[in-house]
């Protein structure tokens, strides 16, 4: 139980750059306490204490402004930001690493009994007043934009805006692999894609793509040399510690410390 805890409130500090501390975030967050609410109730739900149950899960959403029927199953470290106007169905599955935002509504379109609510993936994001309806399938590290209403499927990894929702990008797998070596060199992967018409971004991504074919390549050399006899260490390359990148962020990509200084003497 306590583990738990500790992981809502750490995912809290994670994605919300307003916490302070822990004991703010379990005083004045209505997502924490609506998630541990829900835990009440959906285990007194699969007692067959339903009726209260659902007097438990009234009493959260009366407290906190966010509705989860006690039916609802939510994986761990489920992040609800503001909270005010969430409605999550009885039959809706949420994966873990979740992030949803106010006025989220994971609802119904259907008075059939059954699966009739969405389920979400790992590491999905929704937008605030976004609405997912039926039973459809949002996949892993799919983004649903602010307002959009979904009501078809979300491959993994595609962002989705609109009315009705509609699928405008869908990270590939040269994507991946540059948020992979962006996350070990410490740069914020979220800010590295295509459609960025920024040239130093373009410049990082390029570095992120050398530097991929350059750890291949003294790989298969590591390799190479093994087969042959060769002593190869196979220590582990420590991981760039982003400290070490404080006042980098000054340089032109292809500009030194001299030639900034020059420029500033002409």
């Amino acid at each position: 139980m306590f583990d738990r805890l500790r992981e809502d409130i750490q995912c809290v500090f994670d994605r919300d750059p307003a916490a302070r501390n822990a004991f703010e975030v379990l005083t004045t967050y209505p997502g924490v306490h609506a998630v541990l609410v829900h835990r009440l109730s959906h285990r007194l739900w699969h007692w067959r204490l339903r009726w209260l149950a659902r007097v438990v899960s009234n009493l959260a959403r009366w407290l906190t402004g966010i509705e989860i029927h006690p039916g609802a199953r939510i994986g761990r470290r489920f992040f609800i930001d503001h909270g005010m106007g969430v409605v999550i169905g009885e039959t809706a599955d949420i994966g873990e690493d979740c992030t949803i935002y106010h006025g989220v509504t994971l609802g119904g379109t259907s008075w059939e009994k059954g699966k009739r609510h969405p389920s979400l993936g790992d590491r999905v994001v929704i937008g605030a007043g976004a609405k997912i309806l039926g039973p459809v399938q949002i996949g892993d590290d799919a983004r649903i934009g602010s307002n959009a209403v979904v009501l078809k499927d979300v491959p993994a990894g595609a962002t989705v805006v609109g009315i009705p929702g509609r699928i405008i990008s869908k990270r590939t797998a040269e994507q991946v692999r540059r948020e992979a070596m962006a996350e070990r060199m410490g740069f914020d992967a979220y800010g590295l894609s295509k459609e960025m018409p920024d040239p130093v971004a373009n410049a990082i991504n390029r570095i992120l793509d050398h530097l991929h074919t350059l750890d291949q390549r003294v790989d298969q050399n590591c390799h190479a040399l093994k087969r042959l006899g060769a002593d190869v260490d196979d220590s582990i390359i420590p991981e760039l510690d982003p400290k070490d990148m404080e006042g980098m962020e000054d340089l032109v990509p292809g500009q030194t410390d001299k030639d900034k200084a020059g420029q500033g003497n002409t």
